[in-house]
């Protein structure tokens, strides 16, 4: 039951920004009564969704259980807490599988116990939390689950010389890129990508009801007006200092100057933070990647290779401001996965905070 509860919280995936993923199964024994998942903020919360699909099948609740991928809130927000939809269904079981770490929202199951409930907590957890990695880590640490993408030669590569870089993988490849694209709650890039592609930073690869946030780091906020970026949808100029030339009514600026006159990437990333950005895609090139790694505000790699060779001079992933002068001064990962994507194969790794 709560395998199906975290199948139906994936249906969120893309629209439930900046709430969590959700998924909820009502049953008795082996009878599945009622399920519901979260599908975007300001709308019904997973359980109550699972209550409404019961009544419609005309299935009583009443000592029914309830399995829940995240702890039944017990705050009144845009919806009511659910915890008092349960008491008023006659739930007398609820399994979750995490508890909920939203302080406004937590309590909900020392109220359900409170009220006499048999309540479990822990099943299935790491699920759960794999599930909400991005709003999870924006509660814990403030700032988004920063991923960046990169789509690279078997040795190393993103680019030529030149800067061509369309396309070293597959058409397959840059369509599961544009799922990533989807889950993320906003995609950055910098000016440099700006300028030599006039990338567009939207999902078209796969139907999605929602667009993410543009986000686009620009130190001297001199981004031409006619970028392809900017039109249409919310969009976000990180700068060091105040934008040069007029921008369209869609884009706000943030500015966030370091003692040098850069931008403080740690501070943009906190003040994305605060907009509830829980999961950031970026896109970037070398430069970028580099001093946002350097920043130590990567979190996850998703990394596409191609089975090709580029060689020298063409560009790299990562251009670090100081290079490395010893092995034990290299960033550590995590492999969390290796799949093939058509004819390229898709790593994702994890940067390894205790090894760094």
């Amino acid at each position: 039951m709560m395998t199906r509860a975290l199948a139906l919280a994936e249906r969120g995936m893309f629209t439930t920004t900046p709430n969590p993923r959700v998924g909820c199964v009502i049953a008795r024994d082996s009878l599945v009564l009622g399920e519901g998942w979260h599908e975007r903020a300001g709308e019904a919360h997973a359980e109550v969704r699972a209550l409404d699909d019961a009544r419609i099948r005309g299935n009583d609740v009443q000592g029914a259980t309830v399995y829940v991928t995240l702890e039944p809130c017990n705050h009144q927000g845009r919806t009511p807490p659910c915890t008092a939809a349960l008491l008023g269904a006659g739930i007398m079981r609820v399994v979750s599988a995490m508890h909920d770490p939203y302080a406004e929202a937590a309590g909900g199951a020392e109220r359900l116990k409170a009220a006499g409930l048999t309540v479990e907590v822990g099943f299935l957890e790491d699920a759960a939390r794999e599930l909400n990695v991005g709003w999870l880590h924006r509660l814990r640490c403030g700032r988004p689950w920063i991923r960046v993408k990169i789509a690279a030669s078997l040795d190393g590569r993103t680019a030529l010389g030149n800067g061509a870089s369309q396309w070293i993988t597959g058409e397959e490849a840059r369509a599961d890129g544009h799922r990533w694209r989807a889950r993320a709650c906003a995609i950055l890039t910098g000016i440099g990508t700006v300028r030599h592609d006039d990338p567009q930073l939207t999902v078209r690869a796969i139907a999605t009801p929602r667009q993410p946030i543009k986000i686009i780091v620009d130190r001297h906020g001199d981004v031409p007006p006619t970028a392809r970026a900017l039109e249409g949808g919310e969009v976000l100029l990180v700068t060091a200092t105040r934008p040069v030339a007029s921008l369209p009514g869609n884009v706000q600026v943030i500015t966030v100057p370091d003692r040098d006159g850069r931008i403080d990437l740690r501070a943009m990333a906190t003040a994305l933070g605060a907009r509830e950005i829980n999961e950031l895609h970026v896109e970037a090139g070398a430069k970028l990647n580099g001093a946002m790694l350097a920043a130590g505000i990567v979190d996850e790699l998703l990394l596409y290779v191609a089975p090709c060779l580029l060689g020298d001079p063409a560009r790299g992933m990562f251009a670090l401001q100081a290079p490395l002068k010893a092995l034990d001064e290299r960033t550590s990962l995590n492999v969390r996965s290796i799949d093939a994507v058509g004819g390229d194969w898709r790593i994702v790794a994890r940067v390894d905070r205790k090894g760094a």
